[in-house]
């Protein structure tokens, strides 16, 4: 994926997740996470950067459920054994995660494969999903002009867009709202549209659409599109973003939130519940 001299090569890369996220720009590139992390803080950003972000176990169960119902990822291995706190049990899971692959409980690999089946009855989210129609696991390399690379990695690559798959809680229209704010989905539809147009990959008035799934019986399923409004706010976040990192990558200063003493109000909420309460 680099030309001569070793810089990469703008496009599209069909590479393991590991190198991906290894991040193979020479210098360095900025990925939807990492613009979302700019965003909160700095410090944090630049923390992760030199710290890659620990194993956790609660990631393995989304890995498992996008291997499964994009048919692209690694191997599922089920670990037939009660508990997994006993001496060959931990050196059996390490042996799986050493090698690439995802343990699972037994009961975890049939709520996944659950999970699939409701998600294959479901009409908009079969289309969109559809093998054949699109390619998963797709990794794309594109020079910003302001100055910075950027990395995206696809899990659903359409010619006509792009599907994002999510296991969540609930698909309650309020908690997928409140789930869009507090993870920044916002920020990653406009991160990987415009990535995807600049690099010819799906037309200007190509779509992003989110998959969620919820992880527990009956596993409901909803088609999201965010709307204009919350793409133009994760596109103003993301330019903003990106001036922070250049910034700190040109002073070498990468700020936490204060070094002073801040004043915290009560969340507007709190203040009207109490209001309500005593009027």
């Amino acid at each position: 994926m680099t030309a001569a001299g070793g810089e990469v090569e703008p496009g599209l890369y069909d590479i393991p997740a590991e190198l991906y996220h290894s991040d193979p720009v020479p210098g360095g590139s900025l990925s939807s996470t990492g613009i979302r992390r700019l965003t909160d803080c700095p410090a944090r950003f630049k923390y992760f950067l030199d710290n890659p972000e620990p194993y956790k176990p609660a990631y393995e169960f989304g890995t498992a459920a996008h291997t499964v119902v994009l048919g692209d990822g690694p191997e599922l291995v089920v670990v037939d054994a009660d508990l997994w706190n006993t001496k060959e049990t931990k050196a059996e899971v390490a042996a799986i995660r050493a090698a690439g692959n995802v343990p699972l409980k037994r009961e975890a690999k049939q709520r996944i494969d659950d999970m699939a089946e409701v998600l294959a009855s479901h009409p908009e989210a079969a289309d969109l999903l559809t093998p054949g129609a699109g390619v998963a696991e797709q990794s794309a390399f594109w020079p910003d002009p302001r100055g910075v690379w950027r990395r995206t990695r696809f899990d659903w690559l359409r010619p006509d867009g792009i599907a994002d798959y999510k296991t969540t809680t609930s698909v309650h229209p309020d908690a997928i709202a409140k789930t869009v704010e507090k993870w920044g989905y916002f920020q990653q539809d406009p991160w990987y549209r415009e990535t995807a147009i600049e690099l010819g990959l799906i037309p200007p008035d190509g779509f992003f659409k989110f998959v969620f799934q919820e992880k527990q019986p009956p596993y409901f399923v909803q088609v999201v599109e965010l709307d204009f409004p919350a793409r133009a706010i994760g596109a103003d976040r993301n330019d903003r973003a990106i001036r922070t990192y250049l910034r700190c990558m040109a002073t070498g200063e990468w700020p936490a939130y204060s070094d002073t003493t801040t004043f915290v109000s009560l969340p507007p909420w709190a203040e009207r519940k109490y209001i309500e309460e005593n009027s």
